[in-house]
């Protein structure tokens, strides 16, 4: 007796056979999901390039995302349609409106204030922002460093 897998198990096993990374898995799954949710639990195999430019917009204008979150949840469903349903989408021509950047000048801390958050820190945690602060890592990327990943004199 063969059992029926759930679409988004499918989905999984696609990304884990393509070694996607585990936050590409949950992020793909979760905008599946919103689509899928977005459109009443309707199955996507029932949907098109409506349904997909009606979301992509709904993403844009009500939800005001950012244009490269705008551009996740359309690769998400890129890879469900393509990789998963086998639907080849390169015909449809997808016209959703698009997520407009934001203008936004970030805040930064002078040298000086840096300095001081630093000396304010101490033990593991100093070392952590030292090589966040001086390589420009990701805490995901501070947090993975091995002992064989430096290069000591």
């Amino acid at each position: 007796m063969e059992v029926k897998k759930k679409l988004l198990d499918i989905v999984r096993d696609k990304i884990r056979f393509k070694h996607y990374s585990i936050k590409t898995e949950k992020s793909y799954v979760g905008w599946i999901k919103h689509y899928i949710f977005y459109h009443n639990k309707k199955h996507p195999i029932e949907m098109a390039k409506p349904e997909i430019e009606q979301f992509l917009t709904h993403l844009a204008v009500e939800r005001k995302v950012s244009p490269s979150t705008q551009n996740q949840a359309f690769s998400a469903l890129l890879f469900l349609y393509k990789e998963v349903l086998g639907i080849d989408m390169s015909m449809w021509n997808i016209q959703a409106l698009r997520a407009q950047e934001r203008k936004h000048i970030p805040q930064v801390l002078t040298k000086e204030e840096v300095k001081k958050v630093i000396d304010n820190l101490t033990g593991t945690y100093q070392l952590i922002v030292y090589l966040m602060y001086g390589c420009g890592l990701r805490m995901s990327e501070v947090l993975n460093i091995r002992i064989k990943d430096i290069d000591l004199p």
